[in-house]
This record gives C-alpha cells, structure tokens and sequence, in this order.
C-alpha cells in the first residue's frame, strides 16, 4: 500500500480557543502575553491582531504604541498542549495513526483512510470543514512524505494535495525554512542567495553536507521521500470494556447469568489491578435480529468485588428480551473511581457508612427498584437554607465541617417554600394564628425572629424573619416573613420546614 500523510497546522490555536469562550473577541484585535525579563512578550496573536501586524514574539508595549486598541490577555500555561493532544484524539476517528506535530500541528498517516470519504479531496474538505464548524482555522495538505505535507501546509498552497512521487516539484518554489531547518542554516543559506529550495535542491549532497550539515541532507531526503521518517502516533486510553462474542446464541437467563460472570471476572480483574473500582456499568446485548438489549447498574462506593456486582446484574436480568438469541456481550464501566484497598482482618468492628454489607444493601435496594432514590447531602458554607446543604455522590466522601448546631433547622425542608396565611401583630411579632392547605393552626410557642440576609451576589431579594413555632396539637413548624413591615410583600408568609 501506497504510503500517504497529512499535515494539519493550527496558525491560532490558543486564540481561535479563545474566540469561542468569547465571541466578542473573534473580530477584536487580541494577543496572549506572558513576561519575559521583565517585559510583556506576545506568545501568540489572533487573525485580526496580524493584519495590523501585530506578531508571536514581540514586545507588547511595542503592538500597544502604533494599536492601542489591542486587548491583551495572560498566556495560560499549558494550554497549547492540552489543546492539540486533544484535537489529536478527536482526529483518530479519521485514522488511527495520529501524532502530536508540536507546538501547532498534527500529523496524519492516512494511508488507505481517504477512499472511506470518496477520495483524498473530500477527505481534506471532509476534515477542514468539520474543524471549521467548531471555530478552529486551520490548513491541511496530503503528500507521500511527512516533509512535504509540513511544507506546503505552512509555505505552499491552502489545503492542497500533492500527487504521488511529485513531492521535489511541489518543494522547488518554497523558501529553505519549508524543509524544518534550523534558524542559524536558513539564515546563512539567505545570505548566499540560495531563498528557493530549488536553489540548492540539485546540489551535490557532498557539498549540501560540507556546507549546512547533515541534517539539511537528512531533512531533504525526507521531505522528497527517499529516507524514511518515522512518527510516535497517540494512544487513546483503553476503554475499560470487555467483550464476549457466542459460539451459539444466548436466550436464557442461565447463559446471560454466565456470560456476565466471565465478563466480570476479565474486567473485574483488570481494575483491581489499576486499584481502581466500578461506580457505573452497563451490560449490552447485541441480538441476531439487530436490536440492542442494555441493563445499567451503579454503586454507592468504587468496587470490584465480582459477588456484589453480578447480584446487581442479577437483579435486572428480566428486562432483557434475548429473543431469537444474544451473540455479543459487551460489558462497559462509564465510571471507574480509585478503590480503597481491603485489607482482611480477624474482627470487622467497622460500622456505619465504612461497613461494606451496609453500602452494598444500598446498592441493591436502589438497582432493585428505578423508583428508590438514596441521596447523601453534607453542609454547605452558605447561611441561606435553600444552600446550606449539597448532594454529594460519594459514600466515601468526607464533609469538609460539621452541621451547625447553634440555632434549630427543622429536620425536614421543603425543596420550595410554600405560601400560607398568617395572623400576626406588628412589628416583628411572631403569628398568632396561619393556615396550611386549609388547616388552622393556632399557635401556642414560638421562638424567633431569626433574620437570614438574601446573599446578593448570588441573586436579589428579600431577607427573611424566621420563626420555630408549635401549634396547639404539638407540631412544629419553621415559617418565616419576607422582608420589612410596610413595603408591599410585608404580608407574605411562607412554611418552610417541619421539626421532629
């Protein structure tokens, strides 16, 4: 097979990221700067930004003084690293061999790829327009050699593909900084004149040698395509997934019951290995008639303990139609978490949420029935009630403090406060008398007020009079009045909790 690769080259990277956060920026002149001796130097400049000339490596006092309107913003370290190793796994759907081309650039081998698209052209229109669609420039060239797609991306014609063995013609017309070369050779190379590579490209390689070093000669014969060059392509993380294809189809809950046991026992093993656990997983069946059986569990705590996991699966193999039979099993963990090493003892004193028979009860209440909800909540540094508390997913999570034990919060909150009628004196008195969903409840206790401020940063409002009061059968309630006496929302009053 025909050896064939593309280059992919990002000229704004970082900005094009940047314009997408904030599209205001994309037709404003901005640059990323980061100090250097004590001065601003620009690291990279958008589209908008160049056409005033404003350029990668110059001083940002210099940019300011003839385009004050320039918007300048901290480099962000990293970045251009994580973005391109990003892209370059995206970009594995269209070959598997993609490799990093830093700091700007991708390099495809694409090798027996493009004819899935209908040929070299609208895999390259195919490619630019998707990366159009998510607001990132960039340009694309396909040759045989890696060295000649680097070079007409960056120096040659936009999007352009090179045909099989014409890679020294379409190399003639390019400047020397095309073949990679280092800074000091292409400079001495210009003084000699030699600004095309067709100038020297005919040299003997003796006097190429003698006179800018291997590497010219290497770099080349590279890009013509007569010495290898060889890339480190990206390796996606392996899925964690495994797989069991039938001999027979399977259409019975003692061959689903099985074949989830193997499948535990080769995934299961894999994790413990890597002290990682499943916190969600789901069992697919491929039928023979095309459809997709699916069942899902999850788990309180990261575990790769097999009994427990199959009683999860156990417990939902009835959803599954098989049908005319099963060929394909294919178990998936969408969520893996670090798991807590078990280390066996003479005594098990453990007790409460470290007790590992009480998080897999929980387990298997939720996953025996899609109606049970479980939900764990830790205190919330915020002193209004709707925040005081968050979900937390974990059992293993630690509260950062305690709950607050200085003033009463009813043990039951409603998740919105519901409004009531209320008789009360003024001002600042508690209520006499309210009424809830057509009850009267006249009030024999009250303790209060407890004024709780709105957190206006977060949103406007009132601030809220609260009051615990008992009503003359012995329930208590938390009612609460929002804002002043004599402003138009003095009356409203609202239930907000029940205490034990």
């Amino acid at each position: 097979m025909k050896k064939r690769y593309a280059s992919i080259w990002f000229p704004y990277l970082t900005t094009d990221w940047q314009s997408k956060r904030r599209p205001a920026l994309r037709d404003t002149p901005f640059v990323f700067a980061h100090p250097v001796h004590g001065r601003m130097l620009i690291s990279a400049a958008n589209a908008a930004a160049e056409k005033h000339a404003v350029v990668q490596g110059m001083v940002v006092a210099d940019a300011k003084a003839f385009l004050p309107s320039l918007e300048v913003l901290d480099e962000r370290i990293g970045l251009q690293e994580k973005l391109l190793k990003a892209i370059g796994l995206w970009c594995i759907r269209f070959t598997p061999i993609v490799a990093l081309d830093e700091p700007d650039g991708l390099i495809l081998d694409i090798s027996g790829c493009a004819h899935l698209w209908g040929g070299e052209e609208k895999y390259l229109q195919h490619i630019i327009s998707r990366f159009a669609q998510y607001g990132y420039q960039a340009r694309m060239a396909i040759s045989d050699s890696i060295g000649a797609a680097w070079a007409v991306t960056r120096y040659g014609k936009s999007n352009c593909i090179v045909d099989s063995n014409t890679q020294l013609e379409a190399l003639l017309n390019l400047p020397p900084m095309a073949l990679r070369l280092e800074v000091p050779i292409v400079e001495r190379m210009y003084r000699l004149g030699l600004k095309k590579i067709k100038s020297f490209a005919g040299m003997p390689r003796s006097v190429l040698r003698r006179r800018f070093g291997d590497h010219t000669v290497l770099r080349l014969a590279q890009a013509i395509g007569s010495e290898d060059e060889f890339i480190l392509p990206l390796k996606p993380v392996a899925p964690y997934e495994e797989r069991l294809p039938c001999l027979e189809p399977i259409n019975t809950d003692k061959g689903i019951e099985i074949a989830i046991e193997k499948l535990l026992e080769a995934l299961c093993g894999r994790l413990a290995n890597e002290g990682k656990g499943i916190r969600e997983a789901s069992l697919i069946g491929h039928r023979l008639d095309g459809k997709v059986e699916q069942i899902s569990i999850g788990t309180s705590r990261s575990t790769a303990h097999i009994p427990h996991l199959f009683k999860l699966f156990a417990l939902k193999i009835s959803q599954i139609e098989p049908a005319l039979g099963i060929e394909l099993f294919i178990l998936q963990a969408h969520k893996v978490e670090d798991a807590e090493a078990n280390q066996e003892i003479l005594w098990d004193t453990r007790t409460g949420l470290e007790d590992s028979n009480l998080t897999e009860l929980l387990d298997r209440l939720k996953n025996r029935d899609t109606a049970c909800e479980i939900f764990r909540y830790f205190p919330d540094q915020h002193y209004w009630p709707e925040r005081s508390m968050r979900q937390v997913s974990s059992i293993t999570e630690k509260a950062g403090f305690d709950w607050p034990l200085d003033r009463p919060r009813p043990t039951r909150l409603l998740a919105r406060p519901e409004r009531i009628h209320v008789t009360a004196p003024i001002p600042d008195y508690p209520p006499m008398v309210f009424q809830y969903k057509g009850v009267r409840h006249p009030v024999r206790k009250a303790d209060g007020p407890e004024r709780i401020e709105r957190e206006w940063w977060i949103d406007p409002g009132e601030h809220r009079d609260y009051y615990a009061v008992e009503d003359d059968q012995g329930q208590r309630y938390w009612l609460y009045r929002s804002g002043h006496y004599g402003n138009k929302e003095s009356d409203e009053w609202f239930i907000h909790g029940f205490f034990a």
